[in-house]
């Protein structure tokens, strides 16, 4: 008997989990997004969205309600990595999510120098940061100004 096949269990001795096919049924995860994102039950980008970013360890995620305020979007998230390798993986790590969530491919811009990576999900517009480059531009204190709020002009 080889070492492979005493490792599977051939010998009584229970079963290897490294080994073992990964069945949707078979798999429990904690997580309920995680859950939903591996198996692509979102109909809404944005849990998926903000699932991604969770699980890869973004830093200081907002989420903006921008519906009203402009046409190609009804939400903006916006995140932090702590380097730009990490902006990156955050990335990289989304857009594979949202493909396996059923999303399609999103619009990735930014990606080469990874100070501020721009995602295009549809629905949903996700900007990641570095620190220094996202406390410049500020995009939360401009995206949540209420949208009623009218500029005041005097003469």
């Amino acid at each position: 008997m080889s070492v492979r096949g005493a490792r599977n269990g051939e010998h009584g001795e229970g079963h290897d989990p490294l080994n073992m096919p990964l069945n949707s049924e078979d798999t429990v995860l904690a997580d309920p997004q995680t859950a939903a994102v591996r198996t692509g039950k979102f109909a809404d980008p944005l849990p998926a969205v903000l699932a991604s970013l969770t699980d890869s360890k973004a830093e200081d995620i907002v989420s903006i309600d921008i519906k009203g305020k402009i046409a190609i979007a009804d939400n903006m998230v916006v995140a932090s990595g702590r380097s730009h390798r990490h902006v990156g993986a955050i990335t990289d790590h989304l857009v594979r999510d949202l493909k396996n969530a059923g999303f399609g491919a999103p619009r990735v811009e930014g990606l080469p120098n990874c100070d501020w990576v721009l995602v295009d999900a549809s629905d949903v517009v996700v900007h990641l940061f570095r620190p220094e480059v996202r406390s410049f531009y500020n995009l939360e204190k401009m995206w949540s100004a209420d949208a009623e709020t009218a500029p005041q002009y005097s003469n």
